[in-house]
């Protein structure tokens, strides 16, 4: 590593701003095309914003200060931030949807964000990174010690080792300027397994071997890619891309980190943070004119009084830092394993159904529920449930649930599986469609994968019948309830499809 000079009041104090406000530019410059899965074309804004477009990568970062800034004693730890969740946050994509759900259920961290979290290894964790890293400025271990009591309440695994590479990258930045010695330092604290390690050392060693962005791009996909866009491992290796390929410039590392697309606001907002750690300075005044100082957050989040502008909230993530003094987290209470299951029937059909026969309906017809025959009781784990290939028995497999609402309820009905499916609400089709992806999410379930409906008090059912598939493989599939607020918002999820697991 290189000799850096000491981390005196007036460096940090620059260096802070510079994250936030690079922070601000990225996701802005980001935002408008999250979720593209092609190559984009960016060389500025567009459009051009005439103020900061607020984005949940800085939202929840606002909100854990809050919530540190209320403590007598202020001390970072996975407890102190369920109130983030539970009391401020009134959004549900993803992997937040899940971990408020698991906390409803009455689930504690770590637990919050492993247990049927089909998106535990999502960006979430990894983009609210910063503040950890300016309050353990210089202290990488501290940094990543911090982002993992933060990323366990949604996360896990990777969901979690993104967050800590990260966390750990920009706090060393503040006093190491050497991009291979931080890439080589953040990399040494992740397990040698860990995917998004390898994809870190995959793109450095791409980059090296042909350093064009879109060759290396198309070889993280060919290698990392996942069909969920805001997945870490792919993600992570596209800003570390835009830093490699960007030349030291600030505008043009961002574009590329953005133009490989999936999460796109992510991508640019860390890797804008990040510069701005590195060389606060170096941040372009045609990025900053536009988009101001002012601090704007989400509708969704609720916190009266927080800071106006990002100098603002340097102030307080500066103060915050002289009070936690470089305490390590807050030890833990300990948290029971989850005992919960969702009981559901399964049977099987003994001909298979298949479009492809002149006999069937046209898709999209009115197709009758057949008799489903003799059907099993059994407990699944959670919304995401796993059939093995071997005990597929027939042609078709019937998947039926039941469950119960004692008043009127505006309701989104999600059953998410790759395989083709038909779907029943009460008996009659709701939806279907003949294979595609997985993407169990209330907000952005795949088409013909999810209904509305308004059940009335009483027991009603979804029954689901799955196809054999051509090859055997294991049968996955989500099922879930939802408010249906009827707004485009994240609803969140609902709790009536769970009970107490019965003893093992």
């Amino acid at each position: 590593m290189t000799t850096a000079p000491p981390l005196d009041d007036e460096t940090l104090r620059s260096k802070a701003t510079g994250c936030w406000l690079g922070k601000a530019v990225g996701g802005t410059l980001g935002q408008p095309y999250e979720g593209v899965t092609h190559a984009l074309g960016l060389r500025y804004y567009d459009p051009v914003p005439a103020e900061m477009i607020p984005n949940d990568d800085l939202d929840l970062q606002v909100v854990a200060a809050a919530l540190l800034d209320r403590m007598e004693r202020p001390r970072v730890g996975r407890e102190m931030l369920i109130p983030l969740w539970t009391d401020h946050v009134h959004m549900s994509p993803d992997e937040y949807g899940l971990c408020k759900r698991n906390l409803a259920l009455g689930l504690r961290p770590p637990h919050t964000g492993s247990w049927d979290n089909w998106f535990a290894h999502g960006m979430g964790a990894a983009i609210r990174t910063e503040l950890w890293a300016c309050l353990a400025a210089g202290d990488p271990g501290l940094a990543a010690d911090y982002a993992y009591e933060d990323a366990c309440l949604d996360h896990a695994g990777e969901g979690i080792e993104a967050a800590r590479f990260f966390a750990a990258l920009e706090a060393l930045a503040f006093v190491e300027s050497d991009r291979d010695a931080l890439l080589d330092a953040a990399s040494a604290l992740l397990p040698a397994s860990s995917k998004v390690r390898l994809a870190v050392a995959d793109t450095r060693r791409w980059h090296a071997e042909r350093p064009d962005w879109r060759d290396v791009r198309r070889r993280i996909l060919s290698r990392w890619g996942h069909e969920n866009c805001t997945d870490v491992v792919q993600n992570v290796a596209f800003t570390v891309l835009g830093w490699l390929a960007g030349g030291g410039d600030f505008g043009e590392s961002l574009c590329i980190a953005v133009n490989c697309g999936q999460d796109t606001d992510c991508t640019g907002a860390t890797l804008g943070a990040l510069l701005g750690i590195l060389d606060p300075g170096g941040i372009p005044a045609k990025w900053l004119e536009p988009i101001g100082r002012d601090l704007v957050l989400s509708p969704s989040i609720e916190l009266p009084g927080h800071p106006p502008t990002l100098d603002a909230f340097t102030d307080l993530v500066l103060d915050l830092r002289r009070r936690i003094g470089g305490a390590p987290p807050a030890s833990p209470p300990r948290a029971e394993p989850p005992r919960l299951a969702v009981p559901a029937e399964i049977g099987f059909l003994p001909v298979i159904r298949s479009r492809n026969q002149a006999s069937e309906p046209a898709l999209g017809a009115a197709v009758p529920l057949p008799r489903l025959g003799e059907m099993h009781s059994v407990e699944l784990p959670g919304t995401v449930a796993r059939w093995p290939a071997d005990r597929f028995e027939g042609g078709t497999m019937a998947v039926r649930y039941r469950f119960d609402f004692d008043d009127e309820t505006a309701t989104k009905v999600l059953f998410n599986t790759p395989e083709s499916v038909r779907v029943y609400i009460d008996g009659k089709l709701a939806f279907e469609r003949e294979g595609g992806r997985m993407c169990p999410a209330m907000h952005r379930a795949p088409a013909n994968q999810m209904a509305r409906r308004r059940f009335g008090p009483g027991t009603h059912e979804v029954v689901a019948l799955i196809d054999r598939p051509p090859e055997p493989r294991e049968i996955v599939w989500a099922f879930g309830l939802g408010e249906d607020t009827g707004e485009n918002v994240c609803d969140r999820w609902l709790t009536t499809i769970y009970h107490a697991a019965p003893p093992s």
